[in-house]
Parts: structure tokens; sequence; C-alpha cells
């Protein structure tokens, strides 16, 4: 298994609620070298008050806390309909604690002591689809913008192209078949592709086969 982009976390901000000062103070200056800012708390009331004033992207909280329960302060969330990433942590296994947090749809369960990589990769998969949403609605923004500027035809090339890529961001289509697809004439279609090409845009590695690379955009 190829290991997580943790680099995507920089963009994001958690809300950390842990009673143990010296586990908080430690996990924070972990979590910290990976995010963009790490809110760190004691308390529920302490967390309102960041949830109050701050933008928070994912809350992490100890399910026990010094006289208060952790669900608890979970159940306010989802009763105030402040809809957020959670993931639970506890230094206990309790089946009750596992169908509290079944209910309240939380992302991931963590077992103390906290494995830092198991906290940062599960940051991650919460993240991943928010930054591949803010992804597509750039390359949406990209598209538009060109179709205002550039000729229709180009453009439904283009939006072809980037619909065809493969996991590896590959095209393997002919002239032919993008002809197929799209009314648009073969001097017009090589035109485009000679410039893409000559921008590093699409790098030909095959017949028929082009990669396109992202980081010429």
């Amino acid at each position: 298994m190829q290991p997580k982009d943790l680099t995507i976390l920089k963009e994001f901000t958690i809300l950390y609620l842990e009673d143990d000062e010296n586990l908080l103070k430690h996990t924070q200056e972990i979590l910290s070298d990976f995010l963009h800012h790490v809110y760190a708390v004691k308390s529920s009331s302490e967390a309102w008050s960041v949830l109050e004033k701050e933008k928070v992207d994912v809350i992490v909280s100890d399910i026990l806390l010094k006289d208060e329960n952790g669900i608890d302060f979970l159940n306010d969330l989802k009763n105030k309909h402040i809809d957020k990433p959670i993931i639970l942590t506890t230094a206990h296994t309790d089946t009750k604690y596992f169908l509290d947090a079944i209910k309240l749809k939380v992302e991931n369960y963590i077992v103390k002591p906290i494995n830092i990589q198991e906290l940062l990769d599960t940051l991650h998969d919460i993240v991943l689809p928010i930054t591949q949403k803010k992804e597509i609605e750039k390359n949406s923004f990209v598209i538009k913008t060109i179709s205002a500027i550039t000729d229709s035809k180009q453009v439904e090339v283009v939006k072809y192209i980037i619909s065809s890529l493969d996991n590896q961001n590959q095209l393997v289509a002919s002239y032919s078949d993008i002809m197929n697809e799209i009314s648009i004439s073969k001097p017009t279609l090589i035109k485009l592709f000679k410039e893409l090409q000559e921008k590093n845009i699409l790098i030909k590695i095959a017949h028929k086969t082009y990669q396109f690379n992202t980081e010429a955009l």
C-alpha cells in the first residue's frame, strides 16, 4: 500500500478535545507539523468557545472527559446542527460507547494510547473528499473561464480529455475517437493537440496515448 499524501492536511484545521494535559500538548505539537492549525482544549466549554469564533474542519474528541462525557458534547453538536466530521478517542472499549458512536455517525473510533500515524491517516481519509471536491470546482472554473475566451469546440475537446483520463492521468484516444464524439474538423483538432503538447500539458508516450501533465497547468 502506498503511503498517504499527508501534505493535503496543511489546508485544514482541527479542534482537539482531551482532558489529559500532557497528552493534549504532546499530540498537538505533533499534529501541528501536519495541519494548518490545531485548537487544543481540555473541556467542552473551551471547545464551544473555539467553535463560536473559529473555522474548524474536523473534531477529535476524547469520550471520557473530566466531570463530563464527550458523547454529550457530540450530541449537543448534532442538536445544534453543527455538522463536522468527528473522530473519537478513548482508553475504554465499552460496547455502549461504540453503540453511541455509531448513532452519532462518527468517522472513526481510535483506542488509546493514540497511534499518531493512525490518526493522521484517518484525518487524511476524511479531508481527501473535501480536497477532491475543491479541485473539481477549480477545474470547473477553469473550463468556464476558457469557454468564455476561446472556441467552444476546443473547450469540448478539453472536457473530453479530462473526463477520459484514467487513474494515471493518461488519455488513450485517436483523433477519430474524439471526432466521433465531438463535431470538430481534423485540422482544428490537430492544432489544439499540438498547442497542448507545446505547452507540455499533453505528453505523447505511445501511439494514441498521452500523459496529462497537471503540473504544467
